[in-house]
């Protein structure tokens, strides 16, 4: 479904990501792991069309997109969930909402999608008229992520949707995962709680420094020696 190869790409003369390479198959929960500056926000904003490489390509269902528009991308179906959540805090619950579904494909859903996403967080119908900025520190991430969905897409793609969450919380954003990817979506998911990702996930990629150093089954990487003892410090 989406193909990244071999991709460079930098920030001015710095470079950020060196040779990378990574699959995520359609239905399937895919995970990139590693520590601050690894270089896994920089992976998603150049699938988003944010970050242009410098060299390699970037396909879409055998179609390359990794010279075209942001916008472009969003139509194709290709939605990030940004880290932080960047809402619009003086804005209602429900005109960020809508901001989502501005591109035309989504437009035809808008209706649809709102049904499904006040069933999978009944407390957003609950304050759709209360401003996005006076919001719970996870009810801004679950709006965050219904923002996304307005958008129709075949593969979400969320950075650090755990962020910032007590425990609790976090618990629950993961199981909503569960249920978005259960209903259809593709999902890529960056993050850096890395047993909870392992756990979701099909297929996961380790990035340490820019660079891919391991990669697949997430079961696989759950026990794996490296992984327990840099990022699950056992």
């Amino acid at each position: 479904m989406l193909r990244v190869e071999n991709i460079d790409v930098y920030y001015g003369e710095l470079q950020a990501l060196r040779g990378i390479s990574l699959e995520v198959p359609e239905g399937e929960v895919v995970t990139i792991i590693g520590s601050n500056g690894a270089g896994k926000s920089t992976t998603l904003r150049s699938i988003s069309g944010i970050l242009k490489p410098r060299c390699g390509a970037i396909t879409f269902n055998d179609q390359p997109i990794h010279q075209r528009s942001t916008s472009d991308i969003v139509e194709m179906g290709i939605i990030q969930i940004p880290e932080g959540r960047q809402l619009f805090p003086t804005m209602t619950v429900l005109e960020n909402l809508e901001l989502g579904a501005l591109n035309p494909k989504a437009r035809r859903f808008k209706q649809d999608n709102l049904k499904k996403i006040y069933a999978l967080f009944p407390r957003l119908k609950e304050r759709l008229t209360q401003t996005a900025g006076t919001l719970s520190g996870g009810e801004q991430q679950m709006l965050a992520i219904s923002r996304g969905l307005m958008s129709n897409p075949r593969i979400l793609m969320l950075d650090e949707p755990s962020l910032g969450l007590s425990p609790l919380l976090v618990s629950s954003i993961f199981e909503i995962i569960r249920q978005i990817n259960a209903d259809g979506i593709t999902i890529l998911l960056v993050e850096q709680n890395v047993h909870q990702s392992l756990k979701i996930a099909q297929r996961a990629y380790v990035l340490e420094n820019g660079e891919m150093a391991m990669q697949g089954p997430a079961c696989d990487l759950l026990e794996d020696e490296h992984v327990c003892r840099a990022y699950l410090g056992l």
